[in-house]
C-alpha cells in the first residue's frame, strides 16, 4: 500500500510539474506573440468598429474605423465625415477589440499616397497641426514627407482671389485631416 501511495504521489508531482512547464511555455509564447503586434494590426482588427482616438494637440475624436493604411487610419467621425489620422499623432485608443484579426483588410499605401488621393480630389481640407492650429485650404502638392497647402477659407473654392497664402506642412506635423465645410466637402467621401 505504501508503495502505491508513493507512486501515486510521484505521478501527481510529475503531472503538476509538467502542467507548470506548459503554463510557463504558453505564457512565454503569448508574450512573444504580443510583442510582434503593432498598433496598425490592432486597428485593422477594429475596421467597422467604433472607437475613440486621443490625438496630440487635437483632443479626442470618436468614430467608426473605415480603413487602415501604412501609417494612417481613416475614421468616420460622429458627424459621419471622414477623418484621416496619422498613427504618429495618436496618443491613446479606447474601444479596441482585445485580439488581432488576421483577416482584416489594410491598405499597403502610406500616408503620402493617401494625401495624394485627397489632393487629386481638389476639395478643401482642414489640417490640424502639432501646435493645435487648424489650417484650411486645398492640398496642391504632396512630396515625400510634406504637403503643400494653398490656404483659403474652407467654405470657399480654391481660386486665386480666395488664396491667402501657401504653406508647406511636414507629414510629421499633421495630426488630423478632415474635409473642409462647404465647397468640395462632398467629394471627400471617397477618401483616400
Amino acid at each position: 500500500m505504501r508503495w502505491d501511495d508513493l507512486f501515486a504521489d510521484l505521478a501527481a508531482q510529475w503531472e503538476a510539474q509538467a502542467r507548470r512547464e506548459l503554463d510557463g511555455e504558453v505564457a512565454d509564447r503569448t508574450r512573444r506573440e504580443r510583442a510582434l503586434v503593432r498598433l496598425s494590426d490592432r486597428l485593422v482588427a477594429a475596421v467597422g468598429c467604433r472607437l475613440g482616438l486621443v490625438l496630440v494637440a487635437a483632443g479626442a475624436i470618436a468614430g467608426r474605423v473605415l480603413e487602415v493604411g501604412d501609417g494612417w487610419v481613416l475614421v468616420a467621425d460622429e458627424a459621419g465625415g471622414p477623418a484621416l489620422v496619422p498613427l504618429a499623432a495618436i496618443t491613446g485608443v479606447t474601444g479596441l477589440p482585445s485580439g488581432v484579426d488576421g483577416a482584416g483588410a489594410s491598405r499597403r499605401f502610406d500616408l503620402g499616397h493617401a494625401l495624394r488621393g485627397v489632393s487629386r480630389d481638389r476639395s478643401a481640407v482642414l489640417v490640424t497641426v502639432l501646435d493645435g492650429t487648424v489650417l484650411s485650404g486645398t492640398i496642391d502638392a504632396v512630396g515625400r514627407d510634406a504637403l503643400e497647402l494653398s490656404e483659403h477659407p474652407a467654405d470657399l473654392p480654391r481660386r486665386a482671389g480666395n488664396v491667402t497664402g501657401r504653406r508647406l506642412v511636414p507629414f510629421a506635423a499633421v495630426v488630423l485631416l478632415r474635409p473642409g465645410r462647404g465647397a468640395g466637402a462632398q467629394g471627400a467621401q471617397s477618401w483616400p
